[in-house]
């Protein structure tokens, strides 16, 4: 019994010290540490990590920052977990840090970039968006009336919805138009015709064997294609120096297959609203607009990825409501939940300001196009619209007078409230700092 009750109460310390070492480990440094934080230079950013243990931290760069006051370097020093972990941003630059447990069990590793204070115009312009795709997108397949039987060549041959057709028998392809055209000249004769195509990240080769189409006479291969996009949305900000912009605060994807366009050219123009759908549970709103197709264009469209289209101004202009006035980047650490404005147009150009509440902020480790919950509170604007709708994606939000993000999407089910972009995401993503010569 004696020897029952020593293994008990042994069993129970060892079980106690594995919840103490739990309890203190500092396990909220991989939780509320992100992969890369984002500090502007003269600014602050505050971790908690509530752990009674010390660790040793160096970085690979010196004179950039100081944690709690010390100045990180290549030697190690000591932090204490158990006070809020005060990240102070002392020059330009980046710098990798290193967290161990004891000096010899790596915690964490994270990358600190310390950027310029960034001032950038808010937008809040409709604009009219144009995209071309590199290659052409096959949007649908459909049977082709033969001799004998109905059939998609370009189905049998494993060409899917989604795919991107880059070539025809070695022919670069740059419209739609050029994919009739290619196959009507050399697939006569029922001739192989070898596609390349891009499926995801992968390159493939197909090998196609048109039929005659009984009712045009003509070479044919049961595609639907497109090499197009256009639609309306909303300018977020452009940098006055660089002339740099970001737009819209997410992917625009082909209507049909849902998969992001790759952009082989694009442009952005002017355009009016002449009318707005309100939404409504369910069902969601829309801004229809007119683009201006006498006026010179507004910019190019370098870039489509998930936190928007980006690309550089030719032109602006003045539009009512519009200001050249630059507000301070606030980063994802700056923004609270409270009170908060959008700049967006309900009718023609005009610019306007309508009130929103920021009610939730996500802490992100890693981009993301869903930074923020916002609510719109603004009585006018809910007259109008019933809330966030389509086109208005893009619309700068503005807190405590720092541009902190953009509108991204809408919740279908309460469309008073969607998401918000950080800002941060769609500068790093627009090539700013890069233009601009910063080290990040």
């Amino acid at each position: 019994m004696k020897d029952l009750e020593r293994r008990q109460k042994l069993a129970l310390a060892i079980l106690g010290m594995l919840l103490l070492v739990v309890a203190a480990f500092p396990w909220r440094i991989w939780v509320n540490l992100q992969n890369d934080v984002l500090i502007l230079k003269g600014e602050q950013y505050y971790v908690n990590i509530s752990s009674p243990l010390t660790v040793q931290v160096k970085g690979d760069k010196d004179g950039v920052l100081s944690l709690n006051g010390y100045p990180i370097s290549s030697e190690a020093s000591s932090l204490s977990l158990l006070s809020p972990i005060q990240f102070s941003a002392q020059g330009i630059g980046s710098v990798n840090l290193e967290f161990r447990l004891f000096g010899l069990i790596p915690l964490r590793q994270l990358t600190v970039n310390v950027l310029p204070e960034i001032k950038l115009v808010p937008g809040g312009h409709s604009i009219g968006i144009k995209l071309h795709s590199a290659g052409v997108l096959v949007v649908g397949h459909h049977l082709v009336q033969g001799e004998e039987s109905s059939l998609s060549p370009a189905k049998e041959a494993t060409i899917e919805i989604g795919d991107l057709i880059l070539a025809i028998d070695g022919f670069v392809l740059e419209d739609a138009n050029q994919v009739a055209e290619l196959i009507a000249s050399r697939g006569t004769g029922q001739r192989t015709l070898v596609f390349e195509i891009k499926r995801g990240d992968q390159f493939l080769t197909k090998s196609v064997k048109p039929i005659l189409c009984q009712e045009t006479k003509r070479p044919r291969i049961g595609l639907y294609v497109r090499d197009s996009a256009a639609g309306v949305g909303t300018l977020t900000f452009y940098d006055p120096e660089t002339q740099l912009y970001g737009a819209l605060g997410h992917v625009i994807t082909d209507v049909d297959t849902n998969q992001p366009i790759e952009v082989k050219d694009g442009k952005i123009v002017k355009a009016n609203i002449v009318n707005v759908k309100a939404a409504r549970r369910g069902v969601p709103g829309e801004k229809t607009g007119i683009f201006q197709e006498t006026d010179e264009m507004l910019g190019n469209i370098r870039k489509n990825s998930t936190f928007g289209i980006f690309g550089s101004l030719t032109r602006l202009g003045s539009v009512p409501g519009s200001s050249s006035y630059a507000l301070p980047m606030g980063l994802m650490s700056q923004i609270k939940t409270g009170p908060a404005e959008i700049l967006t147009v309900l009718e023609g150009d005009e610019i306007e300001r309508f009130a929103i509440e920021i009610q939730r902020v996500y802490r992100q480790t890693k981009p993301s196009d869903k930074g923020m919950i916002i609510r719109v509170t603004d009585e006018r604007l809910l007259e109008a619209t019933g809330g966030i709708v389509q086109g208005m994606s893009g619309s700068p939000i503005i807190q405590d007078n720092r541009l902190v993000g953009a509108v991204t999407h809408v919740f279908v089910n309460d469309p008073t409230r969607g998401y918000g972009i950080f800002i941060e995401w769609m500068v790093l993503e627009s090539g700013i700092l890069t233009a601009i010569g910063e080290n990040v």
